[in-house]
């Protein structure tokens, strides 16, 4: 079974799949289309990619206008961010963040047009994410700095590691 809930931003969701744990350690469906579709996850999904990041790396703001992410944790821990970027939304600019963990096993469902960034907070994560479209190309994407002063984005840290391609994101205009 899972828990589905609806964050304060509108389509984004928290899901929470059940662990089954004992002395041996843990068993846990991450995904079940079935399932997730009997709880109301709308998107099929086509592909699925890891990320591995060493503590104090930030990703992102990014995403694009037509896929869905399901993105989870698969070992360590970090903190995550999802955007509105729908500069036609009223809710424009508004985000929502928790933590996911290789221990809590919260997954997060982004929509098209929200973007999202993640912070490392242990000593090394794999980011795990299935996507309903196929990856092309970053330029295909939006981008935005994670740190832009409109979005007023709360980061636990103050100097991340980020890369040439987040160092250079525009800022909202």
């Amino acid at each position: 079974m899972i828990r589905v809930e609806e964050s304060s931003l509108r389509g984004v969701f928290f899901i929470t799949p059940d662990v089954f744990e004992d002395f041996r350690g843990q068993y846990v469906e991450l995904y079940n289309d079935a399932l997730y579709k009997e709880k109301g996850v709308p998107p099929t999904f086509v592909q699925d990619d890891i990320s591995v990041s060493r503590k104090n790396v930030l990703r992102g703001i990014h995403g694009d206008t037509h896929t869905w992410k399901l993105i989870s944790c698969l070992h360590g821990a970090f903190y995550f961010v999802v955007v509105n970027c729908n500069r036609a939304s009223p809710d424009f600019g508004k985000w929502v963040s928790t933590t996911l963990s290789a221990r809590n096993r919260r997954q997060v469902l982004v929509p098209p047009s929200f973007g999202n960034g993640h912070l490392a907070l242990t000593d090394e994560i794999i980011f795990h994410y299935k996507q309903s479209s196929y990856y092309t190309s970053a330029d295909k994407q939006f981008s935005f700095r994670w740190n832009d002063p409109r979005f007023n984005i709360f980061w636990p840290i103050k100097n991340p590691i980020i890369s040439e391609r987040d160092a250079h994101a525009p800022l909202v205009v």
